[in-house]
This record gives C-alpha cells, structure tokens and sequence, in this order.
C-alpha cells in the first residue's frame, strides 16, 4: 500500500507538472504550440473519463507519443538551429548594410567637401574670368584707340602726300614762272639802247633786284630812268601774277572737288548730322579765309615798316612790298593760324562736335586753306569769299543749290561752299542749299548809325 501510495503520489506530480506544460503551450501557441494535439487527443482523452477505474493506456499508444515528443523535440532544435542561423545571417547582413552605410556616408561627406572645393574654385575662376575679361575689354579699347591713331597718321600721310605733289606742282610753276622772267628780260635787253643795255646788269641780278640794290651809286641809276625803261621793268609779283592767279583759282576748285569730300568722309565717322558736317566745313573756310587776311594785313604793315626806311628807285612803296612778299610767301605762319581758326571754331554756336573728337582734326583741310587765302591776296587785285549768312536771299549769281535743295524755295538755310570774288564780280560760285521754312536774317543796322 505505501508502494502503491507513492506511484499515486509521484503520478499526481507528473500529471501536475504535465498540466503546467500543457497550460504554458496552449497559452504561448505560436509555431512551438500543439493547440492541433490537445484538440485531438487530450480532450476526447478527458472526456472518456481518464480517472475512471480499470482505465489503461495501450503500448501502441505510448510508442506513438514517444516518437511525437521526439519528431517534435527534432523539429524545435531544427527550428531553433535555423532560426539562429537566420539570425547570424541577418547580423551578418545587418553588418554588411551598416558598413555599407557608412561607407555611403562617407562618400557622401567626400562628395559635399569636393562640391564645395569646386565652388570655391569655380567662384575664383568666376573672378579671374571677370577680370580676364575686364583687361580683354580694356585691351580692346586701347587697340581701337591704336587703330584709329593709325588711321589718322595715315590720312596725315596722305595729307603729306599730297602737299608733296602739291610743292611739286609749285616748283615746276616756279620754273615757269623763271623761263618767263628770263624771256621778258631777253625782250627788255633787245628792246632797250645799245648805251643802256651795256650798263644795264645781268638779267639774274635785274630778276632779284632789291631796294638795297637801287642805292648804288651808278650815275644811270641815281637819275631818273627814262619812260621806256620804265615801262620795261615789272616787278616779279607783276610778272607771277597771272601764274599764280590761274594755279590758286584751280587749287580752290580743287578744294571743293577733292579736299571738301575727304574732310566730310572723316567727319562722318564722328558726326551723324549730314547738315552739321557742312556747316563746320563752311565755317572753317569762312574762319580761315578771316585769319589769313589779318596774317597778310599784319605782315604787309610789317615790311611796309621795314622797307619804307630803305626804299629807293623808280619803283613805288607799294609795289615793292607786293613784290618782298611774293617772294617771301614761306614766311607765313601758317600754324598760328590754324590754332586761329580752331579757337574760333570752338566758340561758334552755330557748329557742334562730339565731346571725344576736337576740330584739330580738320588741321590738314585748315592749313590748305589759309595757305590758299593768304597767297590769294597777294594777287593784283585779291581774290575773297563773300559774306554769307543763314536766311538770306539765294541769289543765283553767287550760288548754287544742291542736290537736296528745295528749288523753290527763296531763302538759304546753310551755305555748303563759298562763292569766290574778284573785284566784286563772281569768279566762281559757290554751293548752298534752300529750304522752305528758313529762318530769315534779321535786317541789319544802317552803315551811317553809329552805337554809343
């Protein structure tokens, strides 16, 4: 009996702790629960009455619960082998990511430190392209400026060019005029007695004869030479004149023709203003033709002072100052006159130029032009241009109309070229242009009234 209490004793134990376990698995389920097994043999198992009396359990029955609890014991280590191998697995890929992850990062670091170093440098190359281009600009500039000096030296070269052609032109006239002196001379010498035309010197020191020269104290010459050596003996300005008339009236139509369109083909370049380029070439013939007849006023006073002290023989004052000034035509200070010129160009409202030009450019076209005025009055009589206003009457003695001239209009709006003069007969006209709508000259006051 106290066997058999014991085996009931330690079979209520096993059953307790049985019961545990069943409670612990059916209560966590999951892939490690037999919720299946106690369904289909725990609760038919108790509703048979386990406890009752005479109640066995058969050997087939014990074999089979044996091997469950086996292939279930098998299947836990195999799922719990596998399981800590899936385990292990994703460490192992956890690991790789994180590294991987890191080393994502750290590229991306580089990456953000490259893209700034690059910004860095971009924005300096920024900077020295700017800069780059700033000098490059600055360098363009000055080539131009380089460029249009260039050009200039050039016109003036051409200029030179042809003031060569010009003196040479001059000199064969001059060569001229010798051979013709020197026939006149041969005439006087044949026309003249055979007494006088022994005394009478050589034809070089006749043709350079001077009011010096005319104090000598030949007998013949202290008297008074006769009215048929007086007839024979003009002066050089006399015996030129006419040379010198013909070469200065072409060279003012060649002023007109070639000169006049260069300088306006220069102009244009700096002034858009068709109108305002033949205004400023009008007033700076205007303005030079004035400043060369005050050069001449003041340089015929001059030798009139210096010669009136020394002057002898039958030729008059007068016409021996003609005569030292047509001989001495280079001693013109043309330069003078064109800083002149320029100065009263500047202030004259009628003109305007661009601030980065200055009428200095007009200083070829200028000084061809005051050396032309000047000579023109040392001629016999003087050659002028008339005075010409904006609003006068067109007279078609004096002038022309242009091209783009309204030809029935009566009043002149600009003058394009001055007429030239000869004892107030018209020896060539000049060129202007008329427009309806000219604003007339205002009448001037009379010559008899004089302002106090």
């Amino acid at each position: 009996m106290g066997k058999l209490c014991e085996l009931i004793e330690l079979s209520s134990k096993v059953q307790g702790q049985l019961f545990t376990a069943l409670n612990l698995t059916a209560t966590q389920g999951g892939t490690y629960g037999g919720i299946e097994t106690l369904k289909g043999r725990l609760l038919p198992w108790l509703g048979n009455t386990f406890l009752a009396s005479g109640a066995n359990v058969s050997q087939d029955t014990s074999l089979s619960l044996m091997k469950e609890s086996i292939d279930k014991d098998r299947e836990m280590s195999e799922l719990k082998s596998k399981h800590d191998e899936d385990v292990l697995r994703l460490e192992v890929e956890l690991n790789a990511t994180m590294g991987e992850l890191k080393d994502t990062h750290t590229q991306l670091n580089d990456s953000q430190a490259e893209l700034t170093k690059t910004k860095t440098e971009t924005g300096g190359d920024m900077l020295a392209s700017e800069e780059e281009i700033c000098i490059l600009r600055a360098d363009l500039r000055i080539a131009r400026d380089d460029a249009a000096r260039y050009r200039r030296q050039l016109n003036v070269i051409g200029d030179f060019e042809r003031e060569i052609d010009r003196l040479r032109s001059e000199v064969n006239i001059l060569r001229s005029e010798k051979e013709i002196e020197q026939d006149c001379l041969i005439r006087v010498r044949s026309r003249s007695p055979s007494p006088i035309r022994r005394r009478s010197p050589s034809p070089i020191r006749l043709r350079s004869l001077s009011p010096i020269r005319l104090r000598s104290p030949s007998p013949i010459r202290l008297r008074s030479p006769s009215p048929l050596r007086r007839s024979f003996s003009p002066t050089r300005a006399d015996l030129t004149n006419s040379i010198r008339h013909s070469r200065l009236v072409a060279r003012f139509n060649d002023l007109y023709a070639v000169d006049r369109l260069d300088m306006q083909d220069r102009l244009r370049r700096y002034v858009d203003d068709d109108e305002m380029v033949k205004r400023i070439i009008f007033i700076s013939v205007c303005e030079s033709f004035h400043v060369a007849k005050m050069a001449y006023r003041s340089f015929r006073l001059r030798a009139r002072k210096f010669l009136s002290p020394i002057h002898r023989g039958p030729i008059s004052l007068e016409d021996t100052v003609s005569d030292y000034i047509v001989r001495n035509l280079d001693l013109y200070d043309v330069e003078k006159s064109v800083d002149d010129v320029i100065r009263s160009m500047n202030v004259n409202p009628k003109i305007s130029f661009p601030p980065e030009c200055e009428f200095a450019l007009l200083s070829p076209f200028i000084r061809e032009v005051c050396r032309v005025a000047y000579e023109m009055q040392a001629l016999e009589p003087s050659l002028d241009i008339p005075l010409a206003t904006d609003g006068e009457l067109m007279s078609e003695v004096k002038y022309r109309r242009s091209y783009d001239s309204e030809f029935t209009a009566p009043l002149v709006a600009f003058h394009v070229w001055p007429a030239l003069m000869e004892d107030n007969s018209v020896l060539i006209k000049g060129e202007c242009t008329t427009r309806r709508g000219a604003r007339s000259r205002s009448r001037s006051l009379s010559p008899r009234r004089r302002l106090y």
